[in-house]
């Protein structure tokens, strides 16, 4: 029998608090604008997300849900036996849960987060709920260097997991680079279950990214609040405005915080001027056709296996393996 799994420990990469402030900087010193989306993902950002996750106008978690829930045994006989199954961007994690409940012996559980609160919680729940399976948690920007922690039962292949529409913030150019170096990870017979957001109408992808409830507000400006908490900045979140439209020429929603003043503001010691109208860019959310997603796959070195989605065609779950050499 399976010994119980010892409580988890965090794997750690690198300091976060340095890395955003050096992108900070660098974003607020380039035309237009930016910030990394990746850092919406402190305690209070994800908490907020799980808030968005709720808010009725936006489809894309309860949708995803939907489909594993009705697919999950499918998924995991895709994501095989003993698996190592790595997670990008874990989260809370809920739709892992059900994937767990399905998979056959996996070898192990490597959820990797940019945010050490939630996946130190998210973990602690992973092994309440399944005290046999060894979770080895890491501490990581997914995009960056880490290594993959080794389970104690050899696995026999790496299925990567990366749920949420994730996919949908890099550019396309960034999402075959991405795509290219899941491949490395997973090797020769790897997998990769991933979700993957469709084209719709205009007024749906609006009103999931501005709620009445302002919460995607909320979240937007948390980027703000975190930068006055770590790096001693001077933010007024309330001389920033919410923008988030669909940019139909791109396939993508765009997500902005406008100064609704002129205005400096001290970032990590440094100067920053805004003028009234010019807009901080942190997000993109690139939407897919179900083929123009297989072909950027194919070009990337995986072959889409298998594919859910719901009845309205809102969003899919793709389940892709890397080609043969």
């Amino acid at each position: 029998m399976q010994q119980q799994a010892s409580v988890p420990e965090v794997l750690d990469f690198g300091s976060p608090k340095a890395s955003f402030r050096d992108d900070l900087l660098s974003g607020l010193q380039q035309l237009p604008k930016s910030i990394p989306s990746k850092y919406f993902y402190d305690e209070r950002g994800a908490a907020l997300f799980e808030q968005i996750c709720e808010t009725p106008e936006y489809y894309p978690t309860r949708t995803e849900l939907e489909i594993t829930r009705t697919h999950g045994e499918e998924m995991a006989r895709c994501l095989g036996e003993r698996c190592l199954l790595v997670e990008y961007g874990s989260g809370a994690s809920l739709k892992t849960r059900i994937l767990l409940d399905h998979l056959e012996e996996p070898a192990g559980y490597v959820p990797i987060d940019i945010s050490r609160e939630q996946l130190e919680r998210t973990s602690r729940i992973i092994h309440g709920l399944h005290p046999r399976l060894e979770v080895l948690p890491v501490c990581a920007d997914y995009t960056g260097d880490y290594a993959l922690p080794a389970p104690t039962r050899p696995a026999r292949h790496v299925s990567v997991y990366f749920p949420g529409s994730t996919i949908g913030n890099f550019t396309r150019p960034q999402a075959a680079s991405f795509l290219e170096h899941v491949a490395e990870i997973s090797g020769e017979g790897g997998g990769l279950l991933l979700g993957v957001d469709l084209h719709k109408d205009r007024a749906t992808l609006d009103r999931a990214y501005n709620d009445a409830a302002g919460v995607t507000e909320a979240f937007n400006k948390n980027l703000l609040v975190r930068a006055n908490r770590e790096l001693g900045a001077d933010f007024r979140p309330d001389a920033f405005r919410h923008v988030a439209f669909y940019e139909e020429d791109e396939g993508r929603i765009e997500m902005h915080l406008e100064s609704v003043r002129d205005q400096i503001v001290r970032v990590a010691g440094r100067l920053v001027s805004l003028s009234a109208g010019e807009r901080i860019h942190t997000e993109n959310s690139y939407k897919y056709g179900l083929d123009q997603f297989a072909e950027l796959a194919q070009g990337a070195g995986w072959s889409v296996v298998a594919c859910w989605t719901d009845p309205e065609r809102l969003f899919s779950v793709q389940y892709l393996e890397v080609n043969p050499a």
